[in-house]
């Protein structure tokens, strides 16, 4: 049937294909030393993911934490004799920062904007989109994100470092990128979508991992959010990717404390480390905590909403001009974000100095140019700072620890917070959506962390304790906006755990995150799942709709035309199916003894167009071909690169005397794809499809017969390494298998007959 969808989507091969070429293959793969070999290079390529993800979040972060130092320090040395030529050069700074990403993205790598997180769900799904695993993508992400998180654009790092993870796995699955001629045959075995579904998930956790040095956080990322396939085995495999990046990424950490970095200090690889805030908490919090969640729960919700409508509208109106106007819209809008974060502090009076704990490690004013609380900004005595400088003239993770940090009770005034969370979240909303790289993490936390430390205001202010701290609800504003927008809440819990390590606040967090998703899921969806629709991405979500229980699979099959194809078919025959339909699965059909057609198996559109480019297996008879014709492929012929379009029907070209041979196709097709009886309920063929992973089915009628009764204990196949003793282990059971259909049959008679 038709699986093509809207924007160059299509349905990946999950389901393994049983052809002759395949069990040829498994034939060759029965040396003692093969299966051994495959596992060794499963937990290989494990490992070089872990590292080249871990190393591809270094080279981000040391070059966004530099470009962002370089711009604050030569910014606030400008200023010193003219705010009007700093906020220039500022502007400047920031649009050329800006520029790059967006040039980099529209020129050379298209699918490198956004996310990549809907897409790369998607592709976990069993749904394909051209170009998101590219080697050109991985390359435009990585650029593209130092350019427009640099450039301090209302969007992060963290959902493209997903996206790079998946990159980096995909490539190392097919050997590399053969267009740049960066590829090796010898690592070239994960050849099925199968094998790259599993090599992606552990891609995925690692760009969670290295992103927010959170490896647990990553797993539980990649099992909640992303996949929606998964076992044991996958599990070990990922949790392994995980610990390896925790282990690069820390060992650049303690490379960069010897002051090798540049301006690389303390924030990058976050850490907002809030252990030395509040330790405790009473029941009185509880009702300021489920505010925070109901908070979180609506502003998410409306973040949902209004990105939706806004993309919308930019894709149906705006994008469609062309490339120029993506690259003038992003300058835009970085344009609008530097006059406000330069602007606005201008504004705001500076307050004094509080008096601090000489053991803090926070002093007052900072220095210029530098992380850290209490800048300097516009003021007219030393001993003064402006708390909205403080957020603006940061990196985003700095910006956040001073959010987060703890013992600094009115550092900040509520007119500065209250303009930061309008602002900025006025910002994120427009800026998402924009043709760069953009992640929703980091923004996400600045805003939630602002309206939480307005409540944590409040609650020092009413209760009057000391043991109330404004970075504690920062820390829970931050959750509860996540959770209403992304809607995740296990491995969002062990992911703000991770980065504040704080296991005394693991309740509050789990609270918070439970009323936000309830709230937000009463209004709309998931971010993600807003955003995969909208890109026409056909996510098959957990459940099936309540209203396939009381449909059949014939009902949802009943208009649809379906192309079968004779199994000796004329080459011309084939061509003008393939070029009258967009079909990418087709029914092989026989004649039987009585003469009606019997259904022997299904061929993948993507087959008969490798049969049809080589021309090796055209005959001149239309009867089926003879044994030597089958080991003129193998099983790598048929196999499609990741993310690419393959072959198209107008990219061959045959004669007219090719056009008029025969073609058998028995050797090639799936002999025993699934297949469900036409009564059963969409609901049950709903659950069969996803958990399988599945890209097409058979609806036939009610069989007549009963061949045979599989049961649990006929699948539980004792191996002792031998294979001959498993194969007799096999044929016993199916002896057996057979002795209980006989007695079964023999009772069905009776029971007939009485």
């Amino acid at each position: 049937q038709d699986e093509l969808f809207v924007g160059a989507v299509e349905s990946l091969d999950y389901e393994v294909i049983e052809n002759y070429a395949y069990r040829e293959e498994q034939q060759a793969q029965r040396s003692k030393f093969w299966v051994p070999y495959y596992i060794m290079l499963k937990w290989f390529f494990a490992l070089l993911i872990g590292v080249g993800t871990g190393l591809a979040a270094i080279f981000i972060n040391l070059a966004v934490e530099n470009f962002s130092g370089w711009k604050f320090t030569l910014t606030f040395a400008i200023i010193q004799h003219s705010y009007f030529v700093g906020f220039l050069v500022y502007i400047l700074l920031n649009l050329a920062l800006v520029f790059s990403s967006v040039y980099i993205v529209t020129q050379f790598a298209p699918a490198a904007a956004g996310s990549g997180i809907p897409e790369i769900k998607g592709y976990l799904n069993g749904v394909d989109t051209h170009g998101i695993l590219l080697f050109r993508t991985l390359v435009g992400k990585i650029f593209g994100s130092i350019g427009s998180v640099g450039g301090g654009l209302a969007l992060g790092k963290e959902g493209p470092l997903v996206h790079t993870g998946a990159c980096i796995a995909s490539l190392l699955g097919q050997g590399g990128s053969a267009k740049y001629h960066l590829n090796s045959r010898w690592v070239q075995i994960f050849e099925s979508d199968r094998d790259r579904r599993d090599l992606v998930t552990c891609g995925c956790a690692a760009g969670v991992a290295a992103a927010f040095r959170a490896p647990v956080g990553g797993v539980l990322f990649a099992l909640e959010e992303v996949t929606s396939w998964w076992r044991s085995h996958l599990m070990w495999r990922v949790f392994f990717t995980s610990a390896v990046v925790a282990v690069v990424v820390r060992s650049a950490m303690n490379w960069c404390d010897s002051g090798k970095c540049g301006h690389f200090g303390a924030g990058g690889f976050i850490i907002w480390d809030i252990s030395g805030g509040q330790e405790d908490y009473s029941y009185q919090e509880l009702l300021p905590v489920a505010i925070i969640g109901v908070i979180g729960g609506l502003l998410g919700a409306l973040f949902n909403q209004l990105t939706l409508y806004i993309t919308k509208w930019r894709r149906t109106y705006l994008h469609k001009k062309g490339k120029r106007v993506q690259i003038f819209e992003a300058c835009l809008i970085s344009l609008i974000t530097s006059t406000v974060s330069f602007v606005l502090p201008l504004l705001r009076k500076c307050s004094p100095c509080p008096e601090l704990e000489t053991n803090s490690g926070i002093q007052c004013p900072h220095p210029p140019g530098t992380d850290g609380n209490f800048v300097n900004f516009y003021c007219s005595k030393d001993n003064e700072y402006n708390d909205l400088a403080t957020i603006f003239f940061n990196s985003q993770d700095d910006a956040i620890r001073n959010l987060f940090s703890a013992k600094t009770f009115h550092e900040y005034s509520a007119q500065s917070l209250i303009t930061f969370l309008v602002m900025f979240y006025s910002l994120a909303v427009v800026t998402f959506g924009t043709a760069v790289p953009a992640g929703q993490f980091v923004p996400g936390i600045m805003i939630g962390s602002t309206y939480g430390r307005l409540v944590g205001m409040s609650v020092v202010k009413f209760y009057k304790k000391l043991n109330v701290d404004e970075g504690t609800y920062a820390l829970l504003g931050a959750a509860s906006f996540l959770g209403g927008s992304m809607r995740m809440t296990v491995s969002l819990c062990v992911i703000m755990v991770e980065i504040t390590n704080n296991l005394q606040l693991l309740p509050l967090i789990m609270l918070v995150l439970l009323i936000s998703k309830a709230v937000g899921d009463f209004f709309n969806e998931g971010l993600y799942e807003e955003q995969a629709r909208l890109k026409g991405i056909p996510l098959l979500d957990s459940r099936p709709k309540q209203v396939m229980r009381n449909m059949n699979a014939k009902d949802a099959c009943k208009n649809q035309k379906v192309v079968c194809l004779p199994r000796v078919s004329r080459v011309v025959d084939i061509v003008s199916v393939l070029q009258s339909n967009k079909h990418n699965g087709f029914p092989i059909v026989e004649r039987g003894q009585n003469g009606e057609s019997l259904v022997i198996g299904l061929i993948l559109r993507s087959h008969l167009l490798v049969l049809l480019q080589s021309k090796v297996d055209f005959q001149n008879t239309p009867f089926p071909c003879g044994p030597g014709i089958l080991n003129r492929h193998n099983f790598s012929d048929f196999v499609k690169p990741a993310s690419s379009k393959g072959k198209s029907i107008d990219d061959i070209h045959l004669t007219d005397e090719e056009l008029g041979l025969y073609l058998d196709l028995a050797p090639f097709l799936n002999p025993s794809p699934y297949i469900v009886p036409e009564d059963m309920s969409l609901a049950k063929v709903y659950n069969l499809f996803r958990q399988l992973g599945l890209r097409h089915i058979f609806v036939v009628p009610r069989p007549s017969r009963v061949v045979g009764l599989i049961t649990r204990k006929d699948l539980l196949l004792e191996e002792d390494g031998n294979t001959a003793t498993t194969e007799l282990q096999s044929t016993s059971v199916r002896s057996i298998l057979s002795t209980s259909c006989k007695l079964s049959f023999s009772l069905l008679r009776r029971n007939a007959q009485n």
